[in-house]
């Protein structure tokens, strides 16, 4: 069933100030960056046309978001441009400008009778939307839209783990499991004289910007709207009835593509979850994928809502600090260096093979994630250093790096939504991965197999025009 309502509990005014008379209604586009299924956007069309006024779209382009990157900055542009070129066709004129994005959003607003937001949850992304309240002369509205369950909504507290947690979202999952409805613009934006960059080259905007340069973008996965339905499509149609029996074997390919994409906000969980549900898979392959994609990925929403040292080895529970402190001075077989370990120079190569899948792709099969995670904490001389370290890894290589499931995940790493295990050393009662256990469970030597073609394509600059042909598809 699809609807042009905004659910109330989306909703939140940011201030108190009152709408204007003033020349447009601004969309201050950050976190959810398509042009589609996006309620924030179908809620400032909504107002625009009650007002009587045209709508203008604004992103601000920052050249220094924390750990951001070349790869970051070109897959995000990527979908920016198709954003642009998807309002234009419903006469919305979007425009992109360089400079703090709270500062372009104060800046534009001056002109605005009312202004529109999507919700992000991390500091920095909380901090513009405080700053922003506080400058504008008009009111400021936030729709949350990149989750299906609003975080607010699911719990009011920091929860212990996904079991505490699931039962309060599927208590509210039909309700927001709702398709959105486009509304049509009365007054086209096309004309308004506010100017922005140019989007015709994502990349080499990219390369202009004042970032680190030396991580490339990685040509499996460029950005936008588009092309993550066509990955979701192809992954529907060829990989999804196998979903949940290789979704912990990395050798396979079974997997979607989409955490990428919805970091990004270039899809809707919603609509991604609504295609899930509709693809005629097995039961338990649709149960199975909404549970990652909802209770898992909406855990890490609320962790770092509720956490403000979400990135940080303080956040870890009590637990987990006293224990891995109880044995951080415990002799470990093997000590690597930051760049040792970033250079893929370890003695174990599934490992290698991950951090390598990593730096090639900015992807890692989630299973070797975990198991990545692990063996920093084991070699390296402290945890606080071991988190530090995963922490800088994951978020210069991935492209999906920065998320609240990053953070989330490092955290789980050292305890974090787990439970005390068997003691042992280095990892005292936090849980522990080997060798050994990946072959038990999954065939890791193809998995390196896969990952050195991977590799020799990227060197050969040989990379097929048909992505399935690819390791990582």
């Amino acid at each position: 069933m699809a609807s042009k309502v905004i659910q109330d509990e989306r909703i939140k005014t940011l201030n108190d100030k009152s709408v204007t008379e003033d020349d447009y209604v601004l969309y201050w586009l950050q976190a959810s960056q398509r042009a589609e299924d996006n309620w924030a956007l179908e809620f400032a069309v909504q107002q625009a046309n009650d007002l009587g006024k045209p709508l203008l779209v604004a992103f601000g382009l920052t050249d220094d978001y924390p750990e951001a990157n070349l790869r970051h900055y070109a897959f995000m542009l990527e979908g920016l441009s198709e954003v642009q070129a998807s309002l234009k066709r419903r006469n919305i004129k979007m425009v992109l400008q360089r400079g703090s994005p709270d500062e372009i959003a104060i800046r534009l607003g001056k002109d605005a009778c009312l202004v529109v937001t999507d919700r992000g949850y991390l500091r920095i992304q909380k901090a513009w939307r405080e700053n922003v309240a506080q400058e504008l002369d008009c009111k400021l509205i936030q729709i949350e839209d990149n989750v299906v369950v609003p975080v607010n909504t699911a719990s009011d507290k920091r929860e212990y783990g996904a079991r505490t947690i699931r039962p309060k979202i599927h208590k509210q999952l039909e309700k927001f499991l709702v398709e959105l409805d486009t509304t049509s613009v009365n007054k086209s934006s096309l004309n308004l004289s506010v100017d922005g960059e140019d989007l015709s080259d994502p990349v080499g905007l990219a390369k202009k910007l004042k970032l680190e340069q030396q991580v490339s973008p990685v040509p499996f996965f460029n950005g936008g709207t588009t092309r993550a339905k066509t990955i979701l499509r192809r992954f529907l149609d060829e990989k999804f009835s196998d979903y949940s029996k290789n979704r912990n074997q990395p050798q396979t390919n079974d997997v979607s593509h989409m955490s990428k994409y919805l970091h990004f906000g270039q899809i809707s969980p919603v609509y991604l979850a609504q295609s899930i549900r509709y693809a005629g898979a097995s039961e338990t392959n649709t149960e199975d994928y909404i549970e990652e994609l909802v209770v898992r990925r909406e855990l890490a929403m609320n962790f770092v809502e509720f956490t403000d040292d979400y990135d940080s080895y303080s956040c870890i529970p009590d637990w987990a600090a006293k224990t891995l402190k109880e044995h951080k001075d415990d002799e470990r077989e093997y000590i690597y260096t930051r760049d040792e370990l970033e250079n893929a120079e370890t003695h174990d190569p599934y490992w290698n093979a991950a951090q390598n899948e990593m730096r090639y792709s900015g992807y890692m099969h989630n299973y070797m994630r975990m198991y990545w995670g692990k063996k920093i904490l084991e070699w390296t001389n402290t945890p606080q250093y071991a988190f530090e370290t995963t922490l800088y890894l994951n978020n210069k290589y991935f492209v999906d790096g920065r998320d609240a499931n990053s953070y989330t995940g490092v955290a789980w790493v050292y305890g974090n939504h787990d439970r005390a295990w068997t003691e042992r050393a280095v990892f005292g009662k936090t849980r522990y991965m080997n060798a050994n256990g990946l072959k038990r469970k999954a065939k890791p030597d193809e998995y390196v197999k896969k990952v050195e073609k991977l590799i020799k394509q990227m060197e050969g600059e040989n990379v097929p025009e048909d992505i399935s042909e690819t390791p990582v598809f």
